[in-house]
């Protein structure tokens, strides 16, 4: 007996599907400019970035533990005001929390929020050092990553949904075969190499920064290594959202000179910032 004959209408449609979907995308990444000239999207509003920004902030510091210890508080602020004075005008309103967590880990949100953890201190161990983690986390405010991602994830999920559809026959071997394959294909052919992009971008934004702060930029570099020693094993750089303890290494050791650059015009207009650690003689 003969196989029944598929539907030609319904092979093109997925095919024109999976064709306007691919097209789409690709057109979307060459919409907008990052600061360092990379090619995005970004779809979102900026009030309504920043309205997200702040109400996950604050919902952080209802629900989580902050330092109430002034020498930390105003040690991390001390540092994260030099690097926003050292930022283009307009500035903007920044708030600056540190969180009772030792996990190394800080953030950035858009709407000029900065959070650290307790447990961050422990490895960005000097001024500079700090800097640079919070310097990076400015950097990925400053290039609008979190438009970009949430931009990206809407894209998916349009695309997800049109497929849904258009599909003539729901929940069939093609359908859903079509459906894994732009849902694999959206997240290691665009989201993550995005991320990784993010990563090295707000790498460089931080690095150029912090040096204008007046902090030494060398310093990321030892900040790399520290959070290398301290670091559990990596999954494979092409699988991650982040570069290599490695690969960033490198690129800020390629990227040091223009640090170094503006370090020096920045200590020769007598930006060097007094900030000391807890514990430090005063």
């Amino acid at each position: 007996m003969d196989a029944p004959a598929r539907s030609p209408r319904g092979s093109f449609a997925f095919r024109l599907t999976a064709g306007v979907l691919f097209a789409s995308l690709t057109l979307l990444a060459g919409c907008d400019e990052s600061p360092t000239g990379r090619k995005r999207v970004t779809l979102v509003p900026d009030a309504q970035m920043s309205q997200m920004g702040a109400n996950a902030f604050a919902e952080m510091l209802q629900t989580q533990p902050v330092s109430r210890d002034s020498r930390v508080t105003g040690y991390v602020g001390c540092v994260a005001r030099a690097l926003v004075d050292a930022l283009p005008p307009p500035r903007g309103e920044w708030s600056v929390a540190v969180f009772e967590d030792p996990t190394p880990n800080a953030f950035a949100l858009p709407g000029g929020k900065i959070g650290v953890n307790t447990g961050m201190l422990k490895v960005a161990r000097t001024p500079a050092q700090l800097a640079a983690v919070i310097g990076h986390e400015i950097g990925h405010v400053l290039a609008d990553h979190s438009n970009e991602r949430l931009t990206q994830e809407l894209a998916v999920k349009s695309g997800l949904m049109l497929v849904d559809l258009l599909a003539e026959t729901p929940g069939s071997l093609e359908h859903e075969v079509l459906r894994k394959a732009l849902g694999v294909g959206a997240n290691y052919g665009l989201l993550l190499p995005y991320n990784r992009a993010h990563e090295s971008e707000a790498d460089e934004i931080g690095h150029n920064l912090m040096a204008r702060a007046g902090f030494d930029p060398r310093a990321s570099v030892t900040l790399w290594q520290n959070m290398a020693a301290v670091g559990n094993a990596q999954p494979l750089e092409f699988l991650s959202t982040h570069p290599s303890h490695d690969s960033r290494i490198d690129d800020l050791a390629q990227r040091m000179e223009v640090a170094l650059a503006l370090y020096k015009q920045a200590r020769a207009e007598e930006r060097h910032p007094s900030c000391r650690p807890p514990g430090s003689p005063q």
